[in-house]
């Protein structure tokens, strides 16, 4: 089953506010470390999500978002070209509603934003079963104002918001806005 034409569904479903992950993003402003605090969990919103194309592949249990992908839960906000939400369950089905979530790819330019802060990378895999999400690819750019963080894999456990932000082979890359600093003072 497909629907062209920006398919458009409502998901008030937790699973995948949980999935998403990503209301706030709190970076630190200390160079010498990798590590951020502070994303969080919005599960007590509706998830609204559009796409040019929506395919429904019940044998394989996913659902497949292609096409200017927009989810938005929220102050959050994830664009990417292409999403899959896989679940799991006998007899589950996204259009029943009865959908056990188990884990969202998704892909062709990743863009996530809460308020000020903001995320781009290539790929994102948010895996419910571990509470665990991450982004990567050659280039993950995390920012809030001035301040720039540049990596190429972003791990975030959603369970207590610990974060790390890994380089690819070389060093992470902090560029740091010294009126944010005094601001914080």
């Amino acid at each position: 089953m497909s629907l062209h034409h920006h398919a458009f569904v409502r998901f008030s479903s937790a699973m995948i506010a949980a999935a998403l992950a990503a209301s706030t993003l709190t970076m630190p402003v200390m160079a010498q470390t990798t590590n951020m605090e502070g994303m969080k969990l919005s599960n007590d919103q509706p998830i609204q999500i559009e796409s040019d194309e929506l395919q429904f592949r019940e044998q394989d249990k996913q659902a497949i978002f292609t096409g200017n992908v927009k989810v938005v839960q929220g102050s959050t906000m994830l664009r990417a070209g292409r999403m899959i939400v896989h679940y799991k369950g006998e007899g589950a089905s996204v259009t029943a509603g009865n959908a056990d979530i188990e884990k969202i790819d998704v892909s062709d330019t990743v863009f996530l934003s809460s308020g000020a802060q903001q995320a781009t990378a290539e790929t994102g895999n948010f895996n419910l079963e571990s509470q665990v999400f991450v982004l990567q690819g050659d280039r993950v750019v995390l920012s809030e104002g001035q301040n720039v963080f540049v990596g190429c894999k972003l791990t975030v456990k959603m369970t207590n918001g610990e974060a790390k932000l890994e380089s690819c082979g070389g060093r992470v890359q902090i560029q740091l806005d010294p009126k944010s600093q005094q601001k914080k003072k």
